[in-house]
């Protein structure tokens, strides 16, 4: 039996964790902490094998945790922030788990738990490692919204983030995004088809094309208009 220590200052976040983490019968969730404080108190007290830990918190991040541990516990990381996964192996946590968790990827991180493997930024097959100056940028191919060429380089929309300039050509990006519901438009972008909200008119020939999660719109000519309406007459 796994026995895991649930660590976020949002409780709706740790209920849904919780609800998550009730279905697997190896787990026991020997108790939730609302803060670093409490959550000290609590390992002491329960001696849990995991944490299932937030990043961000109010009085004290995640990190700060672990640095106040002697002997600390596996610990999961538990996000809605891709930007810490260099910090995150640092401190050779078994896994890094965005937010909203998604069931598949808990099952992945349970059963490294129970191996005690340690996953890689490089191993993760269900996400896109982006690799910007001092820091690795992971996603979910579902909050990327789109990707805009820039000569060699490439700036990726991602929902919640600023975009960031990577050194890898669209065609890179074009090879090892899932499609659909990935589609490259035209010479110059690639757009999620799950984010697409609204097609205005824009003179005679553009469309200008706004896509939730970010606030750029894109000016599309008539070759990425009629490949957008192909795409998502087929995503559908």
């Amino acid at each position: 039996m796994l026995r895991l220590l649930i660590i976020d200052d949002e409780p709706l976040a740790r209920q849904h964790l919780r609800q998550l983490l009730e279905q697997y019968e190896a787990v026991q969730i020997v108790g939730e902490a609302a803060s670093a404080t409490e959550a000290l108190e609590m390992i002491e007290i329960e001696k849990p094998d995991a944490l299932f830990l937030d990043i961000h918190m109010n009085e004290k991040d995640g990190f700060s945790l672990l640095r106040g541990l002697k002997n600390p516990p596996l610990v999961v990381f538990v996000t809605g922030h891709p930007t810490h996964a260099i910090q995150a192996f640092e401190v050779q946590a078994v896994d890094y788990l965005l937010k909203p968790v998604r069931p598949a990827r808990l099952t992945l991180a349970l059963d490294r738990l129970i191996s005690n493997k340690p996953s890689k930024e490089w191993q993760f097959k269900d996400r896109i490692c982006f690799k910007v100056p001092g820091r690795t940028l992971i996603a979910d191919p579902e909050v990327i919204v789109a990707l805009q060429a820039d000569g060699d380089f490439t700036n990726i929309f991602i929902e919640g983030e600023s975009p960031v300039m990577i050194c890898h050509n669209l065609s890179y990006y074009e090879r090892i995004l899932p499609s659909p519901p990935f589609l490259r438009l035209d010479r110059s972008r690639i757009i999620n088809l799950t984010r697409v909200k609204k097609l205005v008119a824009e003179g005679t020939h553009h469309q200008r094309l706004t896509l939730s999660g970010v606030e750029k719109t894109f000016l599309l000519g008539r070759v990425a208009q009629r490949r957008l309406s192909i795409g998502l007459n087929a995503h559908e």
